[in-house]
């Protein structure tokens, strides 16, 4: 490998592997969500079935 490829694959394996790090360690101190913003009303859309046309 010429030394240029050397340099490129450790600068590979340290942005991802870097980035791997740090995201463990901020989950680590802030694991979950503290204040979720308040919700809307509820405006059933779920309860509409698709339109179903025959064709």
């Amino acid at each position: 490998m010429t030394p240029i490829a050397i340099t490129f694959l450790i600068l590979a394996i340290v942005v991802v592997w870097g980035g791997l790090v740090a995201s463990t360690l901020y989950l680590r101190r802030r694991p979950e969500r503290e204040g979720y913003p308040p919700g809307d009303t509820d405006d059933h859309r779920e309860d509409d079935a698709p339109v179903i046309r025959d064709t």
